[in-house]
């Protein structure tokens, strides 16, 4: 999920182009008419300010959605069996940008296996059952890489091993939440939490963004939308907390702004690497969204911080 502490960037002028630029192929032929610069307007209605095309994010959007929320409150096993795929999913796309920006190779095989079973050792052992498929994984993948013997074993070792810490170990704090009592109410709460942070930071930073964050990263996020994620989330926070968790209205307050936090230093992590990479997405898988981690970026973040405040909240007003 992109962080919707994001200004939209308006759209250039004609006159940006300069006098005298060369024309672009479709000018060639002559100056567009006022015709076709409308027709090109209303063609491009469809698709957000950011490339995307809105009807197919949206729909897209829905259908994860709604898998998501079916398994979580319906079909349990549904959800972990998503989690896991979608665990496969991003250690497949990180691994395959680091592999084509760097040339060293990244083995796949050894990375889907812990990737599959870091979420399913946490939903069915819990933290420690955790704690052993993420060691037994980042073996795995450091034999795997010593007996193929490669002059680069190292960097892909280290590669592997931030892959796997990024998508797979952060992500199972999802699974371990959801394994508390109440767990499908808590791990619903923080993904709205999450909502909440992006709706109002787009809509703060599209209304008073004038102040970058971090300019060289991630130029539309501004520090006014950051405000307004964070206040907004609160509101939202403290209204879970006294009517659907039944925590103290301040618990609200506290895990709202770790989470915005959270969400906004993994959006603006991904940022990083992709402007590293020089990418704009991890992939195209999800028509209107680009790639899994593109849509998980914030949330990969914000999850390990919310499973904390939630425990230790419920540990203490139990």
């Amino acid at each position: 999920m992109t962080n919707s502490a994001d200004a939209p960037t308006p759209s250039p002028s004609p006159e940006a182009d300069g006098v005298g630029a060369l024309p672009l192929p479709e000018d060639v032929p002559g100056p567009a008419s006022p015709l076709s610069r409308r027709a090109r307007r209303e063609a491009s209605t469809k698709t957000s300010k950011a490339g995307r095309d809105l009807p197919m994010a949206i729909g897209v959007g829905a259908g994860l959605l709604g898998l998501l929320m079916l398994g979580i409150f319906v079909l349990p096993p549904l959800f972990v069996a998503l989690g896991a795929a979608v665990c496969v999913i991003g250690v497949w796309e990180v691994s395959r940008a680091l592999q084509r920006h760097s040339g060293v190779p990244v083995p796949l095989l050894p990375l889907a296996v812990g990737a599959a079973a870091m979420p399913i050792a946490a939903s069915y052992g819990g933290p420690a059952a955790l704690g052993v498929a993420a060691v037994a994984a980042a073996l795995l993948v450091t034999v795997w890489n010593a007996l193929e013997g490669r002059a680069s074993s190292l960097t892909s070792i280290g590669f592997s091993l931030l892959t796997l810490t990024w998508v797979p170990l952060l992500a199972s704090f999802a699974f371990l939440l959801f394994r508390e009592e109440n767990g499908p109410l808590l791990l619903f709460s923080l993904l709205l939490l999450v909502v909440s942070n992006d709706t109002f930071g787009y809509i703060f930073g599209a209304w008073l963004g004038k102040h970058p964050m971090a300019p060289r990263i991630s130029p539309k996020k501004s520090w006014e939308g950051f405000a307004g994620s964070v206040g907004g989330a609160m509101v939202v926070g403290v209204a879970l907390c006294v009517f659907v968790l039944h925590l103290p209205w301040w618990v609200g307050l506290v895990l709202a702004a770790a989470t915005a936090m959270a969400a906004t230093a993994g959006d603006l992590a991904e940022s990083m690497v992709k402007r590293e990479l020089g990418i704009k997405d991890m992939s195209n898988l999800l028509p209107g969204h680009g790639g899994m981690m593109d849509r998980l970026d914030s949330m990969l973040f914000a999850v390990p911080i919310g499973y904390i405040v939630t425990v230790l909240s419920i540990g203490a007003f139990a």
